[in-house]
């Protein structure tokens, strides 16, 4: 039997989750995540996703595109996971030459690739060339069974609100995004600036869980933000906690995000996960306040094709 890469069809979802799922268990996606991320991408993203397939069984995935919203052009990404059981047969390595080489065609210069601290992991790609850079973390906090901090009091003309109450104007959430993102570490630097693409794809998507997403509101104006994005059944993700410029060093991203955890906690979720930089101290000491531990570490990795 012969190994083969093609593009993901809808009915690829479930067994796309599935294998994603087996080789990295912290993230939090679904099947309608996966399609509607797909479908909604910029055209300048060049989004593609890859399966790599075997006498019709899924043995592996790919996310392959062009990092669009960064200053630096040609930047591509890709981010290959193979089923732990099918690890050997291949499958890893026709996907990255598959990606690799259509992204070559669409004006890549370099691909980035979060690569697992593991030795063969970091062996697979060094033999592709790929040389490492940051790490990042993923972390873990049992809410079933754990206990958050005490909750904190408010201090004068701070209200803590959720996403849904901005379903008539998020404007504010996005420009708090926005700057948020523009000062998070990493490689390949992002720039929010298109707010309409925001609408379709972060505010729109079926992984935001707008009621679980808690704002810090300071005298009208958002402050800070703990994003929450949800598998509708026990596992939550924090997709980012950030703090506008202008109201940081106040303990407001920690207010947002132990209101989102016991919110989260409180409807029934019993996993929460996150991902921070190696390098971001400040919410590193955030998460561990709240018993967050890390549960694997990830290295970027970036090879130059152009």
């Amino acid at each position: 039997m012969t190994v083969r890469v093609r593009d993901f069809l809808p009915a690829d979802a479930a067994a796309w989750v599935r294998v994603r799922r087996a080789a990295l268990p912290y993230m939090v996606t679904t099947p309608e995540v996966i399609a509607f991320d797909l479908a909604n991408a910029h055209p300048d993203k060049r989004y593609r996703l890859l399966v790599a397939e075997e006498d019709g069984e899924i043995l592996g995935t790919a996310q392959v595109g062009i990092a669009h919203d960064t200053p630096e052009p040609g930047q591509g990404f890709c981010n290959p996971y193979t089923h732990p059981q099918r690890v050997g047969r291949g499958a890893g390595s026709l996907l990255v030459r598959t990606a690799e080489e259509y992204l070559a065609r669409v004006g890549a210069v370099s691909v980035h690739t979060w690569v697992l601290d593991e030795p063969a992991n970091r062996a697979f790609a060094e033999k592709r060339g790929y040389t490492p850079s940051r790490p990042a973390h993923f972390l873990r906090l049992d809410l079933a069974r754990g206990s958050l901090p005490p909750r904190q009091e408010l201090p004068p003309g701070v209200e803590l609100r959720t996403a849904a109450d901005f379903a008539d104007d998020p404007r504010p959430l996005f420009e708090a995004d926005a700057e948020s993102t523009a000062d998070e570490p990493s490689d390949t630097p992002a720039e929010l600036t298109d707010y309409e693409d925001w609408l379709r794809t972060t505010w729109n998507s079926p992984g935001l869980d707008r009621e679980l997403t808690s704002v810090a509101v300071v005298d009208g104006e958002v402050a800070a933000f703990s994003v929450a994005e949800t598998d509708g059944l026990t596992r939550y993700w924090s997709g980012m906690t950030g703090t506008r410029r202008a109201y940081r060093n106040r303990g407001l991203a920690k207010l947002a995000k132990s209101d989102s955890l016991r919110r989260a906690r409180a409807a029934g979720y019993t996993d929460a996960y996150t991902g921070n930089d190696a390098g971001n101290g400040p919410m590193l000491a955030i998460n561990s306040w709240f018993g967050y531990e890390i549960c694997a570490t990830e290295v970027r990795h970036v090879r130059r094709i152009g």
